[in-house]
């Protein structure tokens, strides 16, 4: 399908791409029921008056929502943006919440293909190809859109994030990166590069480089400022532990992370491999934000961070490729697009019943 992306032209892909979305947005809930903890978050919050950061699903087993979820002793692990914007879907019929869940997943894809296609233009890359990487990968399919999970939302706001930085509206950038953060923690590994971009030297470009940076920090403070108050109102200070839940997740382990594999197969020490895989992929980052420094990409560097952070992290889920995806398709990196469908199909075959 990527090779015959440009070849079909832009209504049938578009087209193909808005029936995929649309009969998986429409299917029932595939594999994860995660979606089913957002809502039960979000009735937590609501209906019984109880702090989604501080008391688990278990604390109010009589809740409709309790049956399906799986992680019952779990307490929110998403920022408060994303646990704040779920609020409302509280009072509505369960089945009705969970489809409203499903169609936001499901326009994120949409709608963050369309910014790849539009960023992959302004970058000499095609947008069709682009936009198919993204869009009609299988795991983000059935993962994504058919188990409704929150990370195309957060890479939609992480690829606007993008997307202003490269239009230099760099006070939108940091907002919408903010924004991404707040949502998924997992946004933030974008961060970096952004500041990189912002303060290294470029040519004919140093007396814009403050300005800039101010903008950018700016937009991002106000952002911060307005979420952080909101969450507050909500929350007290109890939703900052959902920072802290990625590190967190590397004191457990699922079957298909890279490092317990390697662990499985050679025999090693899982947790000597997995402490190792940090280490390692500690030093790539560093090196890439040297690199970036010097010169680099921005994009493809946060491209390969992204990337590597799958590789390395003890906590492997099939929705988390969406990630890599949309920084890979604007990479112009052509061992990186192929290293990540190398990583789909890893997954393919464990986690999508053939």
């Amino acid at each position: 399908m990527l090779a015959l992306a440009p070849r079909l032209g832009a209504p049938l892909l578009w087209g193909l791409i808005a029936i995929f979305l649309l009969a998986f947005a429409l299917a029932p809930v595939l594999l994860s029921h995660d979606v089913y903890s957002y809502l039960d978050h979000a009735r937590l919050g609501v209906v019984h008056g109880l702090d989604p950061y501080v008391h688990p699903p278990e604390a109010v087993p009589t809740d409709p929502v309790y049956a399906d979820v799986t992680w019952t002793a779990a307490t929110s692990a998403y920022g408060p943006l994303f646990t704040l914007a779920t609020y409302p879907l509280a009072w509505l019929p369960v089945g009705l919440a969970v489809a409203a869940l499903k169609a936001v997943a499901a326009l994120s894809v949409a709608a963050l293909a369309l910014l790849v296609a539009r960023i992959a233009s302004w970058r000499g890359v095609d947008p069709l190809r682009a936009a198919a990487f993204v869009a009609l990968n299988p795991l983000v399919l059935v993962h994504v859109v058919g188990g409704a999970h929150n990370d195309g939302l957060t890479m939609l706001l992480a690829m606007a994030a993008v997307a202003a930085l490269l239009a230099d509206r760099a006070a939108s950038a940091g907002a919408a990166l903010v924004a991404a953060i707040a949502t998924k923690a997992s946004a933030a590994v974008l961060a970096p590069f952004a500041l990189v971009e912002l303060t290294r030297p470029q040519p004919g470009q140093n007396d814009e480089r403050p300005r800039r940076l101010l903008r950018a920090l700016a937009g991002a403070a106000g952002a911060a400022l307005a979420i952080a108050l909101a969450a507050y109102v909500a929350f007290g200070w109890d939703w900052t532990a959902a920072l802290g839940l990625a590190g967190e997740n590397q004191d457990r382990t699922s079957y298909m992370s890279i490092p317990i594999t390697l662990a499985r197969l050679s025999g090693l020490d899982p947790d000597a491999v997995r402490a190792a895989a940090l280490v390692l992929y500690a030093l790539a980052l560093a090196y890439l934000l040297v690199r970036t420094w010097r010169g680099y990409d921005w994009v493809r560097a946060a491209a390969w961070a992204s990337f590597g952070l799958l590789l390395a992290t003890a906590w492997l889920l099939p929705w988390y490729l969406v990630w890599v995806l949309p920084l890979a398709a604007i990479s112009r990196d052509r061992p990186l697009q192929l290293l990540t469908l190398a990583l789909t199909a890893y997954q393919l075959g464990a986690r999508i019943p053939l």
